[in-house]
């Protein structure tokens, strides 16, 4: 005995083409429509996921010195820190010599508006790389925590650059 799958119809009123054309290809092939949409969905973030870093963002405000360190950690959690730790330090001073030389071209009022955002943006930073730091995380959460700070302040550091006027 042969099974026949049957191709469900749907009238043109209660969905689009495009709708009935997933609805029909999905139930021919046995699986739900919205499984197709998700299932599609998840393959195209996992592809982006592995096309780009999780450093992409503050990747190339590091210095040489902290890839190589990174390349020589090997994974090791404490040699990582070590890594982050001494890349901070170097960056750590960018945001304040970025932040004075914007500070030095803006008229009295603008510079109280960076001032008011350069505190509320640290207030969120702290906060936001804080919560990275979960008690129960472990390793892990210590690295993440760190590596939040470090992007942070490169890309901070890297917008305050980019809303300095060019000269």
């Amino acid at each position: 005995m042969t099974q026949s799958r049957r191709i469900h119809r749907f009238p043109r009123s209660a969905v689009g083409q495009e709708e009935r054309n997933e609805m029909t290809t999905a139930r021919t092939f046995g699986t739900n429509p919205a499984t197709c949409r998700v299932k599609g969905g998840m393959l195209i973030a996992f592809g982006l996921l592995l096309s780009t870093s999780p450093l992409a963002a503050a990747d190339n405000e590091m210095s040489q010195e902290y890839g190589a360190c990174m390349d020589r950690s090997k994974g090791v959690t404490s040699e990582m820190l070590d890594c982050m730790s001494a890349e901070f330090t170097r960056q750590d001073g960018r945001p304040n010599e970025n932040y004075k030389t914007l500070m030095a071209k803006l008229s009295a009022k603008r510079k109280e508006a960076l001032l008011e955002a350069q505190r509320a943006w640290l207030k969120f930073r702290d906060a936001n790389c804080n919560f990275y730091y979960d008690p129960e995380g472990g390793s892990a959460a210590h690295l993440a925590g760190n590596e939040c700070v470090l992007n942070a302040t490169a890309d901070r550091a890297a917008e305050l650059r980019n809303l300095s006027p060019n000269e």
